[in-house]
């Protein structure tokens, strides 16, 4: 699978969703998340590489690591 050893809190799998459905998902996740989980966001939508990091720029919440070492995308975003 990956290197990347983190353990997330909760996984949203958007996989097959087109843009920016995964972000939305995300989104809907962290809302109902608390204060240092991390979500693990699954998409094999390459928009999600801008949207995600665009997203967690322009919130408190820190972008962890970005696994792209199979055919889909994993996100690993903390929430502030």
């Amino acid at each position: 699978m990956s290197d990347i050893d983190i353990e997330p809190t909760d996984t949203v799998d958007a996989r097959g969703a087109a843009c920016p459905g995964p972000l939305m998902d995300l989104i809907g996740r962290v809302r109902s998340a608390s204060s240092g989980d991390v979500i693990l966001l699954l998409s094999d939508n390459d928009q999600s590489l801008t949207d995600v990091s665009e997203w967690v720029d322009e919130t408190d919440n820190e972008l962890l690591a970005v696994d792209e070492s199979g055919d889909d995308y994993g996100f690993y975003v903390e929430v502030a």
